[in-house]
């Protein structure tokens, strides 16, 4: 009960930061903006791969990409319109070889404002179709299990999350796009992340992270082929 209290809060601060970085920068296009500029040039043969994600993505254990050629641009809370603005600056600028996309389950929780779910698949389409135009491959993401939303409950996000990875799903095989199904691997029988897998329903504890991370690397192996 504790964890779960420390959860929500973390949550809801992260909501309370991110209203307020809202205001002035609504895409938080200045949180990566100095970190990018330190991005090193392209090396021989070097195939660098950006997640581009939310929470989820920016909470992945930093052991995870130490010594390899990974970067994490995930900013919690953040619904796929605010990735789409960022999207040229924190992906296509670094020039990498792939790009995992994990984006979908705050619009859903209506992060920034109502959001269907055709227009968050047109949204993360958008992303594909700017990735691929200059020449790097975009990994379409599965939305991770959720029962229920903390910070906003009763949107049924267990109906609406795989209502949309099956969009997404089709959606990758129409673009001839790798598409990797986080959430076959973490569900449970409610469509929800079983507990050992999650803190909160929605984010993830390191043996969840352990999953995400094997998965991960075998479909960014497997693209890079």
């Amino acid at each position: 009960m504790f964890k779960f209290k420390i959860a929500i809060l973390a949550v809801l601060s992260s909501l309370l930061f991110t209203k307020k970085a809202m205001s002035q920068d609504w895409a938080n296009l200045g949180k990566y903006q100095e970190a990018n500029k330190k991005i090193t040039v392209l090396q021989p043969n070097e195939q660098r791969v950006v997640f581009m994600g939310n929470s989820i993505t920016e909470g992945m254990p930093k052991a995870f990409f130490k010594g390899k050629p990974f970067i994490n641009r995930g900013i919690g809370g953040q619904t796929t319109p605010q990735m789409l603005l960022r999207f040229r600056q924190d992906v296509i600028d670094l020039e990498p070889s792939l790009v995992l996309i994990l984006a979908g389950t705050n619009d859903i929780a209506g992060n920034t404002g109502p959001m269907t779910l055709e227009e968050i698949r047109d949204n993360i389409l958008s992303m594909v179709e700017l990735a691929k135009s200059n020449n790097i491959i975009p990994v379409v993401c599965s939305v991770l299990p959720a029962y229920d939303y903390p910070w906003q409950p009763g949107l049924q996000p267990n109906i609406k999350i795989p209502e949309l990875n099956t969009m997404l799903s089709e959606m990758a095989e129409e673009k001839d796009v790798p598409y990797l199904d986080y959430f076959s691997a973490m569900t449970d029988e409610r469509n929800g992340l079983p507990k050992e897998l999650t803190t909160d329903e929605v984010h993830l504890t390191s043996k969840g992270y352990e999953i995400l991370g094997e998965l991960a690397e075998k479909a960014i192996a497997k693209a890079l082929e």
